[in-house]
């Protein structure tokens, strides 16, 4: 099939990229820019060069986001702009990445995560909001960020499930060749940790000297990491641990 990856040079969207051209498929991969392999140029912040890049397209995986800037510019502008320059008349299934837990957490990049699904839901097309776990590399930056010197500080009493990227691009990858849902598939690791201990099996395999430090933060988005909001409700998991990830 013919297939567009938004983010496509992103984290989680180049190995989609690899996952869906190792089984055979015809991939583009969309960014700003357009470079690297198969690149065309799209963008969500604007609509500029979208109906090009999105032409002939019978699957689209929409992992493209941005986090660290206007996320309601990007991320729900971004999928409302792609939903009125999609193929309709080709398109299959769209698969958005998401978040476990956008619908729980009070969050604002989760909010917006949460507003570009229902726009997805409302748009009439073959949609399937695939909600996805923290990715291990993510918790080792999240971690090194917090090192304080010696001491490496994390909030007292939140889970997560962290999930390894090669094995998430994989599922989507199968999930986007699949059948269309119509609502919220699930895929996380295959354990629940709290961030002490994500934070201790963390130093210990790369800050030895580093002492984790379990501290209260009060508030609701301390509240809801704490009764497991982050956390999947069901679906697949896989198979490779945090640890396994750490030892390399």
């Amino acid at each position: 099939m013919d297939v567009l990856v938004t983010g496509g040079t992103g984290r989680l969207g180049r190995r989609v990229v690899d996952q869906l051209q190792g089984t055979g498929h015809r991939v583009r991969q969309m960014s700003r820019r357009g470079t690297g392999p198969g690149g065309v140029r799209g963008d969500l912040a604007t609509g500029r060069d979208l109906p090009a890049a999105l032409a002939g397209a019978e699957v689209v995986v929409h992992a493209a986001s941005d986090a660290r800037g206007d996320y309601w510019q990007a991320d729900v502008a971004g999928t409302r702009r792609l939903v009125q320059a999609v193929d309709r008349e080709r398109l299959r299934h769209l698969v958005f990445v998401s978040i476990v837990g956008v619908d729980r957490i009070p969050y604002g990049y989760y909010h917006a995560k949460f507003a570009a699904e229902q726009v997805l839901l409302g748009s009439g097309l073959p949609v399937t909001l695939l909600r996805i776990t923290q990715f291990h590399d993510l918790v080792d930056e999240l971690l090194g960020t917090a090192r304080r010197g010696p001491l490496l500080p994390v909030p007292m009493g939140w889970r997560a499930q962290p999930v390894d990227v090669g094995e998430a691009a994989a599922y989507t990858a199968t999930v986007a060749t699949g059948a269309v849902s119509g609502d919220v598939v699930e895929f996380s690791g295959p354990e629940e940790l709290t961030a002490a201990e994500m934070a201790r099996a963390w130093a210990a395999a790369r800050e030895p000297g580093a002492r984790v430090v379990a501290t209260p933060v009060p508030g609701r988005l301390s509240a809801a990491f704490r009764d497991g909001a982050a956390l999947p409700t069901g679906g697949a998991r896989g198979h490779r641990t945090y640890q396994e990830h750490l030892r390399g």
